[in-house]
């Protein structure tokens, strides 16, 4: 089955990239200095460009995306998650706080609680096979020799993960939905630390996304990619523990690097600037690092 998806997978490629040099082609008569070229006919300089990225991009993220319905990771993080978020949010867990059911006010916090903890181990396994895999199976050498660019290949990696994850959270809204809206009405929500909720989670998992991409991209080994993203993650969050105990600006910088104490305001229905430029600064980061890394191995 393994083979067969990829076959499907370089043909989606192939086929996005053939129309491509179709349209090529068929826009070569337009082009400035050719005979047939009608001056009345504008010509933006860079437009096939664009399209073309455009089109490679959104050929690799779709199939970055149903490569994890054609396994199991989309079923395993849809479904358990599902489950672990309804069994701890209704049921007592030591050490977790108050259940649902013991608060004496309509709120979400405890879906905030649950999920920074549980995306430190579904995004280094949504992550782990994006471009190790590729690698190991000889499919990414497909990809970086036809006309793609390494940004194009990185980009639509990360937007396919990024769209499995915008299901997760799509599903989670349920919970809340059934609860608040229909069937049971259990009271009236105030959606708006709801909202800031799911802005924190989303930067959130592009900051792990970026990360998990990062290590998939040096290693050939699915199993590294997982270790050193989970590793990574386990790290970020432990520089809070730590810096409580610290006294003085190592404690604050350590606090600062602290991936849930930067999420912690959006937990509390607050939208952190800082948190923001925290997020979109390692995003940014990493998927650099990935991109430079893909593109060293075309100079080995």
């Amino acid at each position: 089955m393994a083979k067969a998806t990829e076959a499907v997978e370089r043909e989606d490629v192939e086929d996005a990239i053939d129309s491509n040099h179709d349209a090529d082609d068929s826009s070569e008569s337009e082009r400035p200095g050719s005979p047939m070229h009608s001056a009345a006919t504008p010509i933006g300089v860079g437009d096939d460009g664009v399209g073309r990225g455009f089109k490679n991009v959104v050929t690799i993220a779709g199939r970055e995306l149903r490569s994890y319905f054609d396994s199991l990771v989309a079923y395993v993080v849809l479904g358990g998650t599902m489950l672990a978020l309804g069994l701890y949010f209704f049921f007592p867990i030591p050490s977790t706080g108050p259940t649902f059911w013991q608060t004496d006010h309509a709120t979400m916090s405890r879906m905030f609680e649950f999920f920074p903890k549980w995306l430190l181990l579904i995004i280094p396994l949504v992550t782990m096979r994006a471009l190790s895999e590729e690698k190991r199976s000889g499919t990414l050498e497909l990809l970086i020799t036809m006309p793609v660019r390494d940004s194009e290949v990185i980009i639509g990696k990360y937007l396919g993960a990024l769209a499995m994850m915008l299901l997760l959270f799509a599903a989670s809204l349920l919970y809340p939905l059934a609860m608040f809206v229909q069937p049971w009405q259990l009271g009236p929500l105030d959606w708006g630390p709801v909202a800031a909720g799911y802005v924190g989670l989303l930067l959130f998992t592009m900051t792990g996304l970026a990360i998990g991409l990062m290590f998939s991209s040096l290693t050939e080994s699915q199993i590294l990619a997982f270790f050193f993203t989970f590793g990574l993650f386990v790290l970020l969050a432990a520089f809070g523990f730590i810096g409580e105990s610290v006294h003085g600006w190592p404690g604050e910088a350590l606090t600062f690097l602290s991936i849930q104490a930067r999420f912690a305001p959006f937990e509390r229905g607050l939208v952190d600037t800082k948190a923001v430029i925290y997020f979109l600064s390692i995003t940014i980061i990493c998927l650099l690092v990935a991109f430079r890394s893909l593109e060293s191995r075309k100079w080995s």
